[in-house]
């Protein structure tokens, strides 16, 4: 490895590691959030989201590209429903921190990429290999010993995995033709009125608490935008100078991150039979490595072959 590709590995993996764990400890930002609601602690997420990109294309001098999107109706129909998927994957997530469903969660995001391949499969006519399949399997079972072991059935967990599922679908059709911010400041924008809809609502039902709970929560609530935003660059910058393997890899340390803070920081619930559905998840995610670190070493003896 060259001192200049040794030196965009360790950035790399420094950007890579920040995301993750940014992502990971977002469950106790919200928490501090209160007494916001989840429906307004999203809205505002929204709406400040889209001041923060505002502000980053202006100091990036990037509007140019960002209108641009606006002339492919392709573009601009994955992206709206990329956009719905996200909306749906927010809300959801931030229902289950203030609802006591951290770990629940958790298990949405460990189930993704298994959830991923499924789309592989379903969307872009994708041959599962036979790891793939098993670890698709073993998911499966799990999903039952939560649902019959536990006696709930992981709702959260499912329309998590699925929503961000369909989200990263919706993003990969469009390819590397919309960039981190552009796509961020696009998604919100579309869902700004909505946010704006909720926000009518909660002002007529609970009220908004925005402003009205100190400096401190006011504070947090505009940084939302920030930390919305700054996990996104931070992986896409990793995404430019890491393999898709060690991508792969990585993308495990936001739930597990989430599952530790359900656990032992907010003292949720983990009776046996959760422990055995979340092993069986593991397991599955386990085979799921296997078949992706086989399928890089494979690639690379082929280009070495080719060289």
């Amino acid at each position: 490895m060259t001192p200049a590709a040794s030196q965009g590995s360790r950035s790399g993996f420094l950007y890579a590691a920040s995301a993750y764990l940014l992502w990971g400890a977002l469950p106790l930002y919200f928490v501090i959030l209160e007494p916001a609601g989840p429906f307004e602690i999203v809205a505002m997420r929204i709406l400040f989201s889209l001041v923060f990109c505002g502000v980053l294309l202006s100091i990036l001098r990037d509007w140019r590209g960002f209108f641009a999107l606006f002339r492919s109706k392709r573009t601009m129909l994955f992206m709206t429903l990329a956009a719905v998927f996200i909306f749906i994957n927010w809300q959801t997530y931030v229902i289950a921190t203030l609802t006591g469903h951290v770990i629940e969660a958790s298990l949405g995001y460990f189930i993704n990429p298994i959830v991923t391949v499924l789309f592989g499969v379903v969307f872009l006519r994708e041959r599962l290999r036979p790891l793939q399949w098993a670890s698709v399997g073993v998911s499966g079972i799990a999903v039952l010993v939560l649902w019959v072991g536990y006696g709930n059935f992981p709702l959260i967990a499912l329309i998590l995995a699925f929503s961000f599922g369909l989200y990263g679908l919706m993003k990969n059709r469009v390819g590397g033709n919309v960039g981190a911010i552009s796509g961020l400041t696009l998604e919100t924008l579309f869902l700004a009125p909505v946010a704006a809809i909720v926000l009518v609502g909660v002002a007529a039902t609970t009220g908004i608490v925005f402003g009205t709970a100190g400096a401190g929560n006011t504070t947090l609530l505009v940084a939302s935008g920030i930390v919305t935003a700054v996990p996104l660059l931070l992986f896409a910058s990793a995404s430019r100078r890491l393999p898709l393997v060690y991508m792969g890899l990585f993308q495990y340390v936001t739930p597990l991150l989430q599952f530790l803070v359900g656990v032992f920081i907010l003292r949720e619930p983990m009776p046996p039979e959760r422990w055995a559905g979340f092993l069986l998840v593991w397991a599955a995610l386990v085979l799921l490595t296997i078949d992706m670190v086989r399928r890089a070493r494979t690639a690379r003896r082929r280009a070495r072959s080719m060289a």
